[in-house]
């Protein structure tokens, strides 16, 4: 069986999906724009890709193929693209595009009678006029709360209107020359409890593979996610109710095949979902979660491109993942309290992915987390008191830099 893989980023998470094809003995060629770098393990036959060029790049894509994998939010469109000119399920091009704008998902949304706040989209440039707050200014089309700022007063607001500005006015951004980025959208903040939800799509039913917990606040005034801890422990009727929103929400954008990954906030008012993307969990999450009996995310998802069946017993009891928050702003020279973190009881792997010598940039401004943190235990109060138990052990050493 032959696989393509999309994937912009080669590291981590791309090794674990070469690792799981080459146990299930899938054929994955990897479609990458970093097809140059020295560690990637297709470098001998990947098809380079310019994700920033999907109509051009998709005529590269020839060879037959008998499912499609995207990693990852950048690579998704010019994946569904090439899985509509080889006739293969995936999320349609249209879905893609409408999940992964902020302001056409909170149109569907609202249409499909889901909970939205009040939102409205600006053109970059001068700040309007803004009297609701507290409120949350993000950009369109980035991911992993990257740009997003709660504003409670006027002079925030102001504030925040140029740092997102200065964010999409940079080299990096421009250089996507996605039209999203010329705008900014402005909501009211939903207060509530924040979840996730991960699961695979089949002809639009929804396979939910599991509910994290964000245990931590995410209050502001930037949105760093920490832990997520699964199963969730809300009450059976509450996470009925995030999946049927969730449902709802892939519907109204029109992801139907393919993995999942939402998120969304409850409150006494209902579930508001934030977002759904037709990707799995970022980063190294999905070491967070096996299947009957250690089985990866990663091999449930080639087996489900491929057409496949499986078990998506979660194992247990409990799990979960902290994002290492980026502990300032400058070049990382070490890390000191690493073995002492690892044997913390619970704590089933501890991993640090940035490298000495590597500019660490918290949010908003930021895209990465510098490393993760794992652990299991009996319930999820233990497995986060795990978790922030490593976390305080390990000391960052940085060296501050000029702007």
């Amino acid at each position: 069986m032959r696989l393509l893989l999309f994937a912009a980023k080669l590291g981590y998470q791309i090794r674990a999906f070469a690792d799981a094809a080459q146990r299930l003995g899938i054929d994955a060629q990897l479609v990458t724009d970093r097809c140059h770098v020295l560690d990637d393990p297709w470098a001998d036959h990947a098809i380079p890709a310019r994700f920033d060029d999907p109509h051009h790049s998709v005529e590269a894509i020839t060879a037959p193929a008998d499912g499609i994998v995207a990693v990852a939010d950048r690579p998704l469109y010019l994946a569904a693209l090439a899985a509509q000119k080889l006739g293969l399920r995936f999320h349609s091009p249209a879905s893609i595009l409408a999940s992964q704008n902020k302001h056409t998902a909170r149109e569907a949304f609202r249409d499909a009678g889901l909970l939205v706040p009040t939102y409205r989209r600006y053109p970059l440039g001068p700040a309007p006029a803004q009297h609701q707050f507290p409120c949350v200014l993000k950009p369109l089309a980035l991911s992993g709360s990257r740009g997003v700022i709660r504003a409670n007063n006027a002079m925030e607001f102001a504030e925040a209107w140029t740092r997102i500005g200065k964010l999409l006015s940079s080299p990096e951004i421009r250089e996507r020359r996605d039209d999203t980025d010329r705008f900014i959208q402005v909501e009211d903040y939903i207060p509530g409890r924040e979840f996730a939800v991960e699961g695979l799509l089949s002809q639009g039913h929804l396979r939910v593979l599991a509910i994290f917990d964000k245990p931590q606040p995410l209050e502001g005034p930037f949105f760093e996610e920490t832990i997520y801890v699964t199963p969730s422990r809300e009450d059976p009727e509450t996470q009925a109710r995030i999946v049927a929103a969730m449902k709802r929400a892939v519907h109204a954008v029109g992801l139907s095949d393919g993995p999942l990954h939402g998120e969304c906030r409850v409150n006494d008012q209902g579930v508001w979902v934030l977002e759904v993307a037709g990707r799995p969990i970022g980063g190294l999450c999905s070491r967070a979660l096996t299947f009957n009996g250690g089985q990866p995310l990663e091999e449930l998802i080639l087996r489900h491109a491929l057409g496949e069946d499986f078990d998506t017993r979660l194992d247990g009891p409990c799990s979960g993942v902290m994002m290492i928050p980026v502990p300032g702003s400058g070049v990382l020279s070490s890390v000191q309290g690493l073995d002492a973190a690892r044997q913390t009881p619970g704590v089933t792997d501890l991993l640090i992915t940035a490298k000495e010598g590597e500019r660490l940039i918290p949010l908003p401004e930021g895209n990465s987390y510098p490393g993760f943190i794992f652990a299991r235990g009996e319930s999820s109060i233990e497995v986060e008191a795990s978790l922030l138990k490593a976390h305080q052990i390990l000391d960052f050493q940085l060296l501050t830099t000029l702007n």
